[in-house]
């Protein structure tokens, strides 16, 4: 039977932890997001729309008509990416639709925690961490950046420079001193 008329495996679907490789978000929270955030991830939607997409579409249709399609390496692979590229498409479109932009320099000057902290802290044994809580979809903890509902930034949220926070780890509990909060200026493209 031609690859044609079969039907595509049922995993190809995009639920809403699909198609970004980040999870999903908890039922009945609010995707908080930084400007910056949005705009970056506004950014990616509308290059694959307006780059990406059809410059696959365009190799798509130019194997087509190469023959037979079942042994056209540019034809299959042309297909897995133009999937690749409408799931990571209707991925951003649902994330962006709901996200909350929330600009964390409403907060500069503050000493409480709030969504958009750079926060340091320090443990028990006094080693000194910087984290910056972000919004799940931008979040990047090679870059000290930790999601907003990460056990880290759940602990963190709403104490005070000099308060101590206990956070739960596999370890057991941990206590930590919030040691300085920061928040970007207004105007500031951190």
């Amino acid at each position: 039977m031609s690859k044609a008329f079969t039907k595509e495996p049922a995993g190809d679907d995009d639920e809403d932890g699909e198609g970004g490789g980040l999870p999903p978000l908890p039922p009945g929270t609010k995707n908080y997001m930084t400007p910056q955030g949005y705009q970056r991830l506004r950014a990616e939607l509308l290059h694959l729309i307006d780059d990406e997409r059809p410059k696959m579409v365009e190799t798509v249709s130019w194997a087509a008509k190469n023959g037979d399609r079942s042994e056209n390496g540019d034809y299959l692979y042309g297909k897995k990416r133009l999937r690749e590229i409408d799931r990571r498409i209707r991925f951003l479109t649902k994330r962006l639709d709901i996200a909350e932009v929330a600009d964390p320099s409403a907060h500069h000057g503050s000493d409480q925690v709030f969504f958009g902290a750079t926060v340091t802290y320090a443990n028990s044994r006094g080693d000194e961490r910087t984290i910056t809580i972000k919004g799940i979809d931008e979040a990047d903890a090679l870059a000290g950046e930790v999601s907003w509902i990460a056990p880290i930034a759940r602990a963190l949220i709403k104490s005070r420079e000099g308060d101590e926070v206990r956070l739960q780890t596999p370890g057991g509990v941990e206590t930590l001193e919030v040691i300085a909060v920061v928040y970007p200026a207004p105007g500031d493209r951190a």
